[in-house]
């Protein structure tokens, strides 16, 4: 993958768990026809369950500047997920980009994949002390946005129950 181009699936990459703590597995695994840019949405399987991501204007700009630079170096690639690599655009085995490649995104960063994620979903549960907010929001465990919010907002948490 060129310089350029691994530049933008890591800010994509990024910019997907930073903003909609989006797992960097399942970043990998986004399979194109999940994006809906008519309505500016990524459509995603987690836990099992539908989930819709509304885009904001900084990804839907990354996303427009990444999908122009696959169009242009991989026009018929037939591999099915959003972010492929040189290695992965036309393997016969149509495999997703690895998580090690977008790790080494996240190393530049001096935050690992799983720091930013938890780092967004703790900021979003101090704005909101809401945990079906985060559910909502996020596509998590509503036990994960239980704890989220217990940690954003101490003095409000229930004592533990024995």
């Amino acid at each position: 993958m060129g310089p350029v181009r691994a530049l933008r699936t890591g800010r994509l990459a990024v910019g997907l768990v930073a903003v909609h703590a989006i797992k960097v597995t399942d970043v990998a695994r986004l399979p194109l026809i999940a994006l809906d840019l008519a309505h500016t949405t990524l459509r995603l399987q987690l836990r099992g369950q539908p989930h819709t991501v509304h885009l904001d204007t900084l990804t839907r700009h990354l996303l427009d500047d990444y999908l122009q630079a696959r169009h242009q170096q991989w026009p018929a690639s037939p591999n099915p997920h959003l972010l492929v690599t040189t290695h992965s655009a036309h393997h016969p085995a149509l495999p997703p980009v690895s998580y090690c490649a977008l790790r080494r995104v996240f190393d530049q960063t001096g935050i690992t994949p799983r720091q930013m994620w938890s780092d967004r979903v703790l900021d979003e549960a101090r704005h909101s002390a809401d945990p079906v907010h985060l559910v909502h929001l996020f596509g998590i465990h509503p036990g994960t946005a239980v704890r989220y919010v217990h940690a954003a907002h101490p003095d409000k948490a229930l004592p533990a129950i024995r």
